[in-house]
């Protein structure tokens, strides 16, 4: 297996690492009540997923 001969440089290391960054959620806008979640879950305002109730919310 091949082995590095120098260390790589600090500014090399981060010129492989500029598209490793994290990517914003992808939003949604609940059926129930409109309000935005993060998709696939459970909206937090009605407590709502995909037209059913998932979780009872407290008033």
């Amino acid at each position: 297996m091949a082995h590095p001969k120098r260390r790589q440089s600090k500014t090399r290391t981060a010129k492989r690492r500029t598209h490793d960054k994290a990517a914003m959620p992808t939003l949604a806008k609940c059926a129930n009540c409109g309000a935005w979640h993060i998709y696939h879950t459970v909206c937090g305002e009605c407590g709502y997923y995909r037209g059913k109730l998932a979780i009872e919310q407290q008033a």
